[in-house]
């Protein structure tokens, strides 16, 4: 999609990296080894092309999500994406468990929806922050199905909305983790979003 320049699509990958190495002080915090987040690569993407990637990416297997709807000066909502099995690898990290413990499920929940909410208010902040915009932030909810079931039973989005997609990697004891992070904006808020990036990126380059 040709809806955001390199330059705005540098800056919110800036943005957000710094959003996600602030989360990953406080998750480190959780755990004994050292937690490192980063963010790769970030694409934009309408409905169809994003059903197409998760699609491709994520096949037929089930997902874990923390999903947080967010408005203000810029309105949606953003989501921690992990295959489940990868979520219950990271949730086994982060507590103790064992894989195959009955108690993994128990927690799995609570330590998953902590998880999201501290990586998805590290980015939200961190973009709201920079460009000096005010956002608030309902509680968030934990889900589990497949990427079919995900886009056809939680998505109603229309041609107008807007997905930036941060592929995010957790290293934990040499144990790369990928999640996704899915911020999902409608275009009106996606332009306001564009705006402040073009005013941050001017005062940045003024002597």
């Amino acid at each position: 999609m040709s809806l955001i320049t390199e330059e705005q699509l540098d800056a919110l990958q800036e943005f957000i990296n710094i959003g996600v190495g602030r989360a990953a002080g406080m998750l480190n915090e959780m755990v004994d080894s050292p937690i490192l987040l980063n963010v790769p690569v970030l694409k934009i993407f309408d409905i169809d092309t994003l059903t197409q990637e998760v699609v491709t990416r994520f096949n037929s297997h089930s997902l874990s999500v923390v999903r947080l709807d967010y408005c203000g000066s810029f309105s949606g909502s953003a989501e921690l994406v992990f295959p489940t099995e990868s979520a219950s690898a990271l949730v086994a990290l982060l507590t103790g468990e064992e894989r195959d413990s009955p108690d993994l499920d128990a927690v799995k929940i609570g330590t998953l929806t902590e998880v999201g909410n501290i990586v998805i208010n590290g980015v939200l902040g961190s973009i709201s922050n920079v460009l000096k915009q005010q956002m608030t932030y309902r509680l968030p909810l934990y889900f589990e199905d497949t990427i079919d079931r995900l886009l056809a039973s939680n998505y109603s989005f229309d041609r107008h909305t807007v997905f930036l997609l941060a592929q995010t990697r957790f290293d934990i004891k040499q144990l790369e983790i990928m999640g996704e992070i899915i911020l999902i904006f409608e275009m009106s808020s996606f332009g306001e979003l564009l705006s402040c990036i073009d005013q941050e990126l001017g005062l940045i380059s003024q002597p």
